[in-house]
């Protein structure tokens, strides 16, 4: 194969810097340590500008650990990539502090006029410094403001709780809401931010457009945790998530349990000597993007284990319906949960769930729905208090093998109580990557008891004491090895 010549080989080069973010900054930043988590960063960001050029109105969230990069890819690269590709497009980009906003603001401006950039997008330009007012044939450039040259395109930037009037955004940009742990841990500057974000931020979104999240996670009830709280509930945004952990507690695609996000910069001797100095609380918020309730968690993340349809047992000595029900008027109000677990020797398995707020008549529905599905389940149990004996006296004669379970003890003893099974690794759960309601079931069991809500926790703690309490029951062999595979469920969804 003929070798390129020096002039095709730049020329390449600037083609693939036009037309993806990672050869853009490859070709802007070629000192930039990249590894397999920022190429992916930028093909998150390049999916999520043709979503906003399409008007699909996309929400991205990127969550990563301190230092790893993603302010320099997501608040200063990615701007002037947007300009380069559109720049007739508006952005604003805020921070927890006015100041920084502003000095990220004249970062971007420095990108764009790098000679690199100016051979890339040699029609996105800037005016001269200093400019404050509009005049004829003048466009505006400061620390707070710039427009593109010759086109409709600038960029607005903010502090949290500033004001942002007369403009509106294509794109909405935050990066780190939060200077430092007392102010996430204050519930004033928490709704602070919340309040800004809903009333002056979202309001500056132009139709179609696209809102952009970076940060390191610091609190479970910080601006990130609202929006995927609201998301779950579906009363706001839905979110596509992507967190990076700095230590893989389990398997992921690009590495296994155990290793460090980006060793060439921290490897994993560094990052656990910063596990050792932070403490447990800040190690799994600010690293592990996994913030916890004060005082820590009941159940660790790295106890978990899970399971796909090729790992369950042929067979299960013992199958069990476990049933958590509260059914009132308010969107405040927990849901209710119904699981199936099956023990196979010492282990246990959640098997299938079913989680909705629902009214009686509906609970009544799905508690027959899932009996049917699980014939194997000769226990059905139903914890005996709040809406249980309206379920328990409505289906006793019409559905088997229905126990009602008094509850003894406080819910945090009650799960203390099952830590062991977990820690053990006899605990197994549905992998995310193969079930739609896995992911809401580990966020609520790991941040368990702070967590919005704690039926999934109920259910769970219920059936793994029952299971703890009573001896295999000789159940028809033919039924347990019907094989276990993913169903479809009008309560549950994909499992």
């Amino acid at each position: 194969m003929k070798a390129l010549t020096q002039e095709q080989s730049a020329g390449l080069r600037r083609s693939l810097a036009q037309q993806s973010m990672a050869g853009f900054v490859y070709a802007t930043m070629p000192g930039y340590l990249m590894g397999w988590v920022h190429e992916t960063i930028c093909a998150e960001l390049d999916d999520f500008l043709r979503a906003v050029a399409d008007g699909l109105s996309p929400r991205l969230m990127l969550c990563m650990p301190p230092r790893h990069g993603k302010s320099e890819l997501a608040s200063r690269r990615f701007p002037a990539y947007v300009f380069g590709r559109y720049p007739d497009m508006s952005i604003i980009g805020t921070s927890y502090s006015a100041d920084l906003a502003s000095r990220l603001n004249r970062d971007v401006q420095r990108v764009i006029e790098q000679p690199e950039y100016i051979e890339i997008f040699p029609q996105t330009t800037l005016s001269a410094k200093n400019i404050r007012t509009v005049a004829t044939g003048n466009y505006l450039r400061n620390s707070d403001l710039f427009e593109i040259v010759g086109h409709r395109g600038s960029y607005r930037s903010a502090g949290v709780g500033g004001g942002i009037t007369g403009m509106g955004g294509d794109i909405l940009i935050v990066d780190d809401p939060f200077k430092d742990r007392a102010e996430a841990d204050s519930p004033t500057i928490r709704r602070k931010v919340w309040d800004w974000y809903t009333s002056t931020l979202y309001t500056r979104l132009a139709p179609g457009g696209g809102i952009l999240v970076i940060n390191t996670r610091w609190h479970m009830d910080d601006l990130s945790g609202r929006l995927l709280e609201a998301a779950r509930r579906g009363e706001g945004d839905q979110w596509r998530v992507v967190n990076f952990p700095a230590i893989a507690v389990h398997d992921e695609l690009r590495r296994k349990a155990g290793e460090a996000l980006h060793p060439e910069r921290y490897p994993l001797e560094q990052l656990l000597a910063v596990k050792r100095a932070l403490g447990s609380r800040d190690w799994e918020a600010l690293y592990q993007q996994h913030p916890v309730p004060d005082g820590g968690n009941i159940f660790k993340a790295e106890w978990l284990r899970f399971w796909l349809p090729k790992d369950l047992p042929e067979k299960f000595d013992h199958v069990l319906l476990s049933w958590d029900m509260t059914f009132k008027d308010g969107d405040d109000n927990d849901y209710v949960v119904g699981q199936v677990w099956g023990r196979a020797g010492a282990d246990r398995y959640l098997l299938d769930q079913v989680r909705a707020r629902m009214g009686f008549t509906d609970t009544l529905a799905a508690f027959r729905a899932l009996a049917e599905k699980w014939p194997q389940a000769t226990r059905k149990l139903v914890e005996d208090k709040a809406n249980g004996p309206a379920v328990i006296d409505s289906l006793r004669h019409h559905v088997s093998g229905i126990i009602p379970v008094e509850p003894d003890g406080s819910k945090t003893a009650r799960a203390h109580a099952v830590t062991a099974l977990f820690e053990a690794g006899n605990v197994h759960i549905p992998h995310p990557q193969a079930c739609s309601w896995a992911s809401d079931y580990v966020a609520e069991l790991t941040q368990f008891p702070g967590a919005a809500h704690d039926d999934q926790v109920d259910a769970t703690t219920q059936a793994l004491r029952d299971m703890d309490r009573r001896r295999s029951l000789n159940i028809n062999p033919a039924i347990l090895n019907r094989p276990v595979t993913p169903q479809l469920s009008r309560f549950g969804g994909m499992l």
